[in-house]
């Protein structure tokens, strides 16, 4: 799949139209725990998959599970009933597994997974046997194969089960690396124009398997119930695995097509940001076909390597990739050299590398609100990768601005770079200022120092605190007991973000959406 040195995107149309696209794998360990399950499940998705394997009796719930389809004859229903040896939970031996799987298509299961290695081991007459019996029970086979340490050999394991000649092939391995989805996602696209085949790379790196899998044709994906809490990882039937809700709604995975361009949010640890959902909100918002996913890069090279291969169309990215990225662009920004660093990629339709730096946008555009910033007197704590776009981003706007920094030879060496004046922390009380910006994590959740400064430090008309989670630092609650403008973390992490969807799009970001999504998750999560 090679045109012109580069890779050829990742493309394949074809769809299995009689079942939906997104199946929720329930496991527990008592029939009353499976049903309570499945039918939470049908707010979401009628496409289910029973592991029949996580129950303590198996055998005594396929009845219960025939009642339950019976009431609910739209639910496409999935039996598995994987065996310890081959990393599943059913202790019994292998006649007994194909028992119960037969049992469970009998009992209206229109999928029956059968792993690899148990076909492998049966005999030839009896696996016909079995094959003949969910014929009879108008249920497919689906055999799968399963790797919980690493993507390799797919084509192999496509092979082995190919040589069973399934209704579906399921490939899925455990992704180490962003690259890692290449692979699962080039096997979809290679097999499924022959046959109906899932793939998906396990853990936290191969989500984008997962959301892209199905546009890539993939026969379906898989998802965890939505319990209704603030996380469903105790849910998941395998590692990564997300709720069918967020798959649904936040990525549409349902939804996507050939020609939806894919955007990422990438860095360690990213499962916990918010730009996800202020970029998704706002492309739906604005009905633009796009998706935006948090990606989770240990290095440069490997976001970069999904990023030209797959191909997306940029990315936001967190330190230390603001640094790292660097080397590798084709094209960057006048005021992200200058900064040194770059959060913002875009990748031109020549396939060229684009970087930028929307902090300052950031910073800027949630001042420029509230004062003209010419000649004013602004205070920055910390001389950190934000600190650097503020006071970068200040000094061009004609303001005066002074770096405090616990370092002052740090604050020192930005203050010659920009053009700014280092000040020593000690010195902060006596002068005065039209603002002061706090760039430090004091006061974030989880820190342990709460404010940068003392209460008769805070001698400014207004104060801009950086940390957006929570809403409402200790700084920020300081400084409006004394009568003090203030700007939270939120505000500048919209304008940053609505500059990236300038970029990316070229369109107008609709910031009151994107502002209100987000202020409506950090209130849940507080």
């Amino acid at each position: 799949m090679k045109t012109a040195g580069k890779s050829a995107p990742i493309r394949n149309p074809r769809r299995n139209s009689q079942i939906g696209r997104i199946c929720v794998a329930l496991q527990a360990t008592t029939p009353g725990e499976m049903l309570a399950r499945a039918a939470l499940a049908l707010k979401d998705t009628r496409f289910l998959e029973f592991r029949l394997d996580s129950l303590n009796t198996p055998a005594t719930f396929v009845p219960r599970m025939k009642a339950f389809l019976a009431e609910n004859p739209k639910v496409t229903a999935i039996a598995t009933c994987r065996r310890k040896p081959n990393n599943g939970n059913f202790s019994g031996p292998l006649h007994e597994e194909l028992v119960i799987l037969l049992k469970a298509a009998n009992a209206g299961c229109k999928i029956i997974d059968l792993e690899v290695e148990s076909a492998e081991e049966t005999a030839p007459a009896q696996l016909e046997k079995f094959r003949a019996g969910l014929q009879n029970a108008g249920a497919a086979l689906l055999v799968s194969f399963h790797d919980f340490s690493k993507t390799r050999g797919l084509e192999h394991a496509a092979e082995r089960i190919a040589a069973f000649t399934p209704d579906y092939v399921k490939v899925v391995s455990t992704a180490q690396t962003l690259s890692d989805n290449l692979a699962v996602l080039r096997l979809i696209e290679d097999r499924s124009a022959a046959s109906r085949v899932v793939g998906i790379a396990m853990g936290e790196e191969g989500l984008v398997s997962r959301v892209l899998g199905p546009r890539e044709g993939a026969a379906f994906t898989f998802a965890s119930l939505e319990d209704g809490s603030r996380t469903d990882e105790n849910l998941g039937t395998a590692p990564g695995q997300v709720s069918a809700h967020t798959l649904r709604t936040l990525y549409r995975a349902d939804r996507l097509n050939a020609e939806t361009r894919v955007f990422g949010v990438a860095g360690n640890p990213i499962a916990h940001s918010l730009s996800p959902l202020m970029h998704n909100t706002a492309f739906q918002r604005e009905s633009i076909n796009a998706v935006l996913l948090p990606l989770r890069a240990k290095s440069a090279a490997d976001l970069l390597a999904l990023m030209l291969e797959l191909p997306m169309s940029g990315a936001a990215v967190t330190m230390p990739l603001k640094l790292e990225v660097l080397p590798h662009l084709d094209h960057i920004d006048a005021l992200a050299e200058r900064i040194g660093a770059c959060n913002t990629l875009r990748i031109s339709a020549d396939g060229k590398l684009y970087g930028y730096n929307t902090d300052v946008s950031g910073v800027i555009r949630s001042l420029e609100q509230h004062m003209k910033l010419a000649g004013a007197r602004i205070a920055i704590l910390g001389a950190g990768g934000a600190a650097r776009a503020a006071v970068f981003g200040l000094a061009d706007k004609g303001a005066e601005v002074f770096i405090v920094n616990r370092t002052h030879e740090n604050a020192v060496a930005l203050a010659k770079a920009a053009k700014a004046t280092a000040l020593r922390h000690e010195l902060l009380a006596s002068h005065p200022f039209d603002a002061i910006l706090n760039s430090t994590p004091c006061g974030m959740k989880g820190s342990k120092q709460a404010l940068p400064l003392a209460e008769n430090e805070l001698n400014a008309g207004l104060v801009f605190d950086m940390v957006y989670n929570p809403l409402e630092t200790p700084l920020l609650k300081l400084a409006k007991s004394r009568g003090i403008a203030v700007i939270n973390g939120l505000e500048m992490f919209v304008q940053q973000g609505a500059r990236q969807f300038e970029i990316w799009t070229g369109g107008k970001p609709p910031e009151d959406a994107m502002r209100r999504v987000v202020e409506r998750e950090l209130k849940r999560r507080a």
